[in-house]
């Protein structure tokens, strides 16, 4: 299997995924690797699940919904 990126194929838990398919004799290939620091999927992490819930919660078009991601980020960045 080829994917771009490991973040395509799952958000969480992409060498738990690698594994299992290893068990299938199955290889995941990734085509743009990025390394990055724990600290820094971490914030990536943290910042789509605050946009997905405060997407449900007030729609993905609101103006809420904007303020809320934009205050995470800025809440992180500091």
């Amino acid at each position: 299997m080829i994917v771009a990126y490991e973040d395509r194929l799952t958000r969480f838990g992409f060498e738990t995924l690698r594994k299992l398919f290893q068990a299938f004799e199955t290889e995941i290939e990734v085509i743009n690797s990025e390394e990055k620091i724990p600290q820094e999927e971490l914030v990536e992490d943290l910042i789509t699940i605050v946009s997905h819930f405060a997407g449900k919660l007030y729609g993905m078009r609101s103006r809420k919904y904007k303020e809320v991601v934009e205050g995470v980020k800025e809440l992180i960045s500091s």
